[in-house]
This record gives structure tokens, sequence and C-alpha cells, in this order.
């Protein structure tokens, strides 16, 4: 029971918690994280494991994300374990980047990790020009360019990864953006490392010219991302390679002639043998294709993989 004379007294705390109770809810909850130059951390706390992938939930000018300047970094303390194993495979980490040059498939890594712990323990962050690999040694540098459109870029790599079959790198949010992967999903890149003062960057086939520059920050005022944006210096004929999957090599063609037999026996693929010369004597070469997009390079790894054969080898030519 409530004295008399303290009614007043209680009425205006009610009102008072009334007021507070109103001004909570109309914040919303909290603001949606804000973009900041690349020099500085745009990196929210981890997501619930139950976010699907994908792009950021809200839109970004990349405008001004500038391309990471190589430099000799020392070992990562963290991610060069080698052996690893992920998902029952095993990879190896390569004793030396100097020289890699790798043509494939790329794919690319959003929001769904975004915040998390890289193989390296730095956070990822999807704004900036990262990527992850296999068995790079970590970090390193790389230019990746994409062999369908000829847009190049260097990303620093910093994170193990694709683990799917098929993939040799896959990047940030914003290097997917600025190379035209964002929009297909996945493309056909080349992958050079750099290493100052051993592997020269050999610089860019094409590069983006950003109308109006300015800090990343949330879209909603700007024009789309793809009209803000348009290719400079494309050669006259970008001519998109051929896949192919390699599911064997030889060097006895009798030995290439029957896994090519097998292959055929279990269904109904455009497969053939072909010969290259090396140092060591003639190779056979047990390949399908030429395959027109990578939605094909996937349905005919996972049938040759249903035969009994191990994953093919993604060939770029």
């Amino acid at each position: 029971m409530i004295a008399k004379g303290a009614a007043p007294v209680t009425r205006v705390l009610l009102l008072l918690l009334c007021a507070l109770l109103s001004a909570c809810a109309s914040r919303g909850g909290p603001p949606p994280m804000a973009a900041v130059p690349p020099t500085q951390s745009a990196v929210p706390a981890k997501p619930p494991a139950s976010m699907g992938d994908g792009p950021p939930l809200d839109a970004y000018d990349l405008a001004n994300v500038v391309e990471p300047v190589p430099k000799n970094e020392a070992l990562a303390r963290y991610g060069n374990h080698s052996p690893y194993t992920v998902l029952g495979q095993t990879y190896r980490v390569m004793p030396s980047r100097t020289g890699y040059v790798e043509r494939g498939l790329a794919s690319w890594y959003g929001r769904k990790f975004h915040g998390r712990l890289t193989s390296t323990r730095e956070p990822y962050d999807m704004l900036t020009l990262t990527a992850a690999h296999k068995s790079l040694p970590l970090p390193s540098f790389a230019r990746v360019t994409n062999l369908s459109n000829g847009l190049s870029l260097v990303v620093r790599i910093n994170d193990r990864g694709p683990f799917v079959s098929n993939r040799i790198i896959d990047l940030s949010y914003a290097a997917a953006v600025k190379l035209g992967v964002k929009q297909t999903g996945t493309a056909m890149v080349e992958v050079r490392v750099i290493e100052p003062g051993i592997n020269p960057d050999l610089g860019p086939r094409a590069a983006f010219i950003m109308d109006a520059p300015v800090k990343p920050r949330r879209a909603a005022a700007v024009a789309p991302l793809a009209a803000t944006m348009r290719p400079l210096g494309l050669p006259v004929n970008v001519i998109e390679p051929s896949i192919y999957l390699q599911v064997g090599a030889f060097s006895s063609r009798e030995n290439a002639d029957l896994q090519k037999r097998r292959l055929l026996s279990g269904s109904v693929f455009p497969a053939f043998v072909d010969q290259v010369v090396t140092a060591s004597g003639p190779v056979h070469r047990v390949r399908v294709g030429p395959l027109q997009n990578v939605e094909l390079v996937d349905e005919f790894s996972r049938d040759i993989e249903a035969l009994g054969f191990e994953s093919p080898q993604v060939v770029i030519q």
C-alpha cells in the first residue's frame, strides 16, 4: 500500500519511466556498421553462426578502397602450420611463394565471416582487398586478374581457403566487386604472387576509374556501384579462356586411353587424350572439355568423382 502523501511522487516516477521507454523504442536498435577508410578498422563483433553468407546488409561505396602495397612481411605466427586438415582433406603449405602463378576459379566470401578471425588471427574485413588461399605462405601479396574481363588488382592473402573443390582463391567482398566477380559469384582468374625485389608486379591489364571518389560509406544516397565505375585500358579483344578438367596424366599412351575408356563407360563426357612434350618425355593427358561455364565444371566434377575418380584438376587455357 502507498501512503496518500506519496501518490504525486509515484505519478512523477511513472511518467519519467514511460518517457524513457518511449525514447528507447524510437531508436530502433543499434545503428548499422559504418564503413571507414581502409586504414581504420571496420570490423564488428562476430556475427551469429546462423547468418548466411553474402554481401553487406547495407550497400557501400567502395570508391577509395585502395590496393595494398606489396612488402616483405615475416611469416605469420599462425596459419602456416603444415600439413593441416580441413573437412577430411589434407593440405600442405608451399615452402616458398617465389614464382607462383596459377590459373583457376575464384569465389568470394562476405558478411558471414566479417569480424571473424582469419588464419593469421587478423579480423576478416570484407571491405578491404584481401583473399584466402589453401597453400601459399601467409601473408602473401598477389595480383589477381579476371580472365573474362581483364580487370586486375593486388590483394593481401591472409586466410586459408576456399575448401571447395576446383577453387583456387577466395576473394573478399571488396575485391570481388572491383574484379567483377561479385555479380557472377565465380570467375576464371590468374593469381600471380608479388615479392618486392624478386617478382616485380607486372601491373594491371585494366583498372577502375571511380567517379567522385569518397570515403567508403553506406551508399543510401549514391548511385549504384555499377554506375560509378567504368573499366579503363581493357584489351581490344578480351577472349574468354577455355576450361578443361584434367582427370589424369600418364607417360604411357596406353594407360591414358584405358582411363579415357573407363571414364566414358560411366557417362557421356567430351573426353579426349592429348600429348605434351616435357623435359622428362611425353605426357598423355586425359581431359574433359572445353566447358562453357563454371556450372558445368562443378557438375562434371561431381559426376567424375561419383565414378570413383579423384577430384579432377581445373585447367584454364
